[in-house]
């Protein structure tokens, strides 16, 4: 085809091998609730933190009820894993298993590659600056960062997209050499060295979750990641240069947030490929190596499990929980055909940039909008220790009726 250009790594023979691969060239598209059901679990527990369960754990001191809650809504300092920390993966690792129903679509639609790159190109550039616009919201000028969970997902996509073009062989060589070769990079950069200034990098000098030996080298702030994004982020206009970023957060994660993404193009590949029959097994017994790995390393001291640098022990530990997840939901919608109740989910699953948008630039109209027409009272109903949860469980519900509506009415914001 005329479209099909050899820098970009797939030629004409290519194109041609990859339509013959494709299972069911001529029947209809299926489409799995289960994945939409997935993406509308990630996204509630985005939108959920509206429900503020931590505020409302510090009322009940020693409540284990409310502990388990506030942990799991919120991000672990460092090491370690809450539900929280799974929505970033999840979403990412959905985006994967998607792509080749996304592909499949388009081709039966009649799109060549060309079109197809070109669009995932334009979807990259969106995701990008949609997220750096996200960002920027509440400063005075662009706020110039990559580290946000759409950005993130954009730096990858296009590399995402040509992989989805070549034999599992490729996907799975990929996803070893990202991960070998990011731990590498980050082994062979200098640790912090005694006397290192931590203050200079916004961490306490006696902050717990500092690693020693050989793990130091995925110290918060003293690391690759931060090196190059001291050099990187201040080649854009800022209102002061930057040093840091308080959470610890790095635009080089982008690249084994890649790595999560094909473990997703994996699973979505052998979704169609053993359709209609559900490869349960299959996500089991690699989520289960997946997170084993990841608990290997981290435990062994050769790469601890850290979310918010996306080490590579993270991406195995959190890409073995999205395919037990994926599984879970497979077996519940799919297999035993319990898809009601799914529903609530569905709807949010299927506008998830919406979703997404809602959930960032609502909240203030909605709360503000409650106390105005309502007043406090109807949210102290249950006593001013739960009015944020439940605040935030009317807001949330108003999230949800404006997905329903557009649900409704065939809605959906795709980038």
């Amino acid at each position: 085809m005329s479209d099909v250009v050899a820098p970009l790594s797939v030629g004409a023979a290519d194109w041609e091998r990859f339509k013959a691969a494709q299972p069911s060239p001529t029947g209809p598209l299926s489409r799995y609730v289960a994945i939409d059901a997935y993406r509308g679990l990630v996204m509630l527990l985005m939108m959920g933190e509206v429900l503020r369960f931590a505020e409302v754990a510090k009322s009940y001191p020693g409540n284990w009820i409310w502990s388990m809650l506030a942990f799991n809504q919120t991000h672990v300092e460092w090491a370690g894993c809450s539900l929280h920390d799974m929505i970033q993966p999840s979403f990412s690792f959905l985006v994967g298993v998607a792509l080749p129903f996304s592909i499949a679509s388009r081709m039966r639609r009649g799109g060549t590659f060309g079109s197809m790159f070109a669009h995932a190109l334009w979807r990259s550039l969106l995701l990008i600056a949609l997220g750096i616009f996200l960002r920027s919201m509440q400063g005075p000028r662009t706020y110039f960062t990559f580290e946000d969970t759409l950005t993130q997902i954009g730096l990858g996509y296009v590399f995402l997209f040509l992989l989805a073009f070549r034999a599992p062989r490729w996907q799975w060589g990929a996803f070893g050499v990202i991960l070998i070769g990011y731990w590498l990079a980050w082994a062979l950069y200098p640790a912090p060295a005694a006397g290192f200034d931590w203050k200079a990098v916004g961490v306490p000098v006696d902050w717990q979750h500092n690693f020693t030996g050989f793990a130091s080298h995925w110290n918060k702030n003293s690391n690759l990641g931060n090196g190059f994004d001291q050099w990187f982020l201040n080649l854009f206009p800022r209102t002061r240069p930057f040093v840091f970023n308080s959470g610890g957060y790095l635009t080089l994660s982008f690249i084994p947030t890649l790595g999560t993404m094909i473990l997703g193009l994996i699973a979505g590949r052998w979704l169609r490929t053993f359709a209609p029959r559900i490869p349960l097994r299959l996500y089991l017994r690699t989520g289960a190596i997946c997170v084993a790995a990841g608990m290997a390393l981290h435990f062994a001291g050769i790469c601890p499990i850290v979310k918010r640098i996306w080490t590579p022990s993270w991406t195995l530990f959190s890409g073995g929980i999205c395919f037990l997840f994926l599984a879970a939901f497979c077996w519940i919608v799919e297999r035993k055909g319990h898809g009601r109740w799914a529903f609530p989910l569905v709807v949010i699953g299927t506008n998830s940039i919406a979703a997404y948008l809602i959930a960032h630039l609502c909240e203030n109209f909605v709360v503000s909008s409650f106390r105005i027409h309502l007043g406090d009272r109807p949210f102290q109903l249950f006593g001013p220790a739960l009015e944020p949860a439940v605040l935030g469980a009317a807001v949330l519900l108003t999230y949800w009726l404006m997905l329903f509506w557009m649900y409704r009415n065939k809605i959906f914001l795709k980038i």
